[in-house]
This record gives C-alpha cells, structure tokens and sequence, in this order.
C-alpha cells in the first residue's frame, strides 16, 4: 500500500465530508466521482454493492460507505482512516454553524441559502439513486451511456417494482425496512437472482 494513494482517498472522503450536504445518500455523486477518477479502489459495480452493504447494516450509509471503500482499497488502516476523513468536516461544520445558528437563524438570506442548499442537495440525491438503479438493474454498466438492453435483468427491474409498491402501500407503513432487506437477500438467495 503506498502513502500517497491512502492520502489520496482520504482526501476525496475529506471533500465528500466537507460538500455533501443532505445525508449518507448526498455522498453517492462524490463517490461515483471518485470511482471515475480511480477505478483502481472502487468500480461502479463495488459502489452498488457498497450501497447493498450500507443499507443493510446499521449506522449511517455514508460512513458505511466511506469505511467500506477505504477497506475495500486500503485494508483496515483505510478503514478507519476514510470514515475518520468524511466525519472529521461534518465534525468541524456543526461545530461552526452552532457557534453562529441562533444569532443568524431569522435572517433572509441565511433562510435562502439554506433553501438553496436543501434544493441542490435533493438533484444530487435523485441523480445518485438513478445511478445505483441503473447498476442495480443493468448489472456490468459503468455509467448512464452505457446502458444497454443486453444487460437489463428484469427479474431485479420486478424486485424494484414490487418493493417500490409495497414500500408505499398505506397498510404496510408499518413494516419495518428492515424486513423489505432480509426479504429481498432471502428472494435473492432462494431464486439466486
């Protein structure tokens, strides 16, 4: 493992940590960047199996993910140094706007930039969930251009479906995600999609 490379995925987690601003979701653009800029540490298709992983383990999905890629490239020192990189500016952030929050919280253009952000943050939010649809349901893409029909499966397409369905019915509010994930690994073991 070089030095420079470990310094190098830090640093990308450490601007991932700094600019994506909506939650674990909001690091999927800055990771699909990153996996263009390196393959070498994550293709397309780790990040969506990153974002199984994520989703499917407790804590927040965008320190899974960043312990998950700096594991995946660098072992465990990259492990624990990528997910210390995306925490440490969120860290330092909070810190920052508690410091300043109440003085300012009723301005205008506090309120506007905050609209904005919150709007901007949502684009980057849908364009990531269109990215892990595309890998999740044409598995091998690299990309939105690369789409083709050969790759679509549509037994995963139908999963997406069903899930999206069930996920939205009024009388099954109340189920839980969780079960949505073990029914789908189940589906996915037994029908070994």
């Amino acid at each position: 493992m070089k030095l420079s490379s470990l310094f190098r995925i830090c640093f990308e987690f450490f601007k991932t940590g700094l600019f994506s601003v909506g939650g674990g979701l909001a690091t999927l653009p800055f990771l699909v960047k990153i996996s263009d800029r390196y393959p070498e540490w994550f293709s397309h298709a780790d990040l969506a199996n990153m974002v199984a992983v994520a989703e499917s383990t407790p804590g927040p999905i965008g320190i899974n993910m960043s312990t998950y890629a700096g594991y995946f490239s660098h072992g465990v020192i990259g492990g624990i140094l990528t997910t210390l990189s995306l925490v440490f500016p969120s860290f330092l952030v909070v810190l920052l706007v508690s410091k300043i929050w109440e003085k300012y919280k009723k301005n205008e253009k506090v309120q506007k930039t905050f609209s904005s952000i919150r709007a901007a943050a949502i684009g980057l939010l849908l364009s990531a969930c269109f990215s892990v649809f595309v890998a999740a349901t044409f598995p091998g893409t690299v990309g939105v251009s690369a789409i083709s029909l050969e790759r679509f499966k549509v037994t995963y397409f139908m999963l997406f479906i069903v899930f999206f369905i069930l996920m939205n019915n009024k009388k099954l509010k109340k189920v839980h995600p969780i079960a949505y994930i073990f029914i789908g690994a189940v589906v996915g073991i037994v029908f070994s999609l």
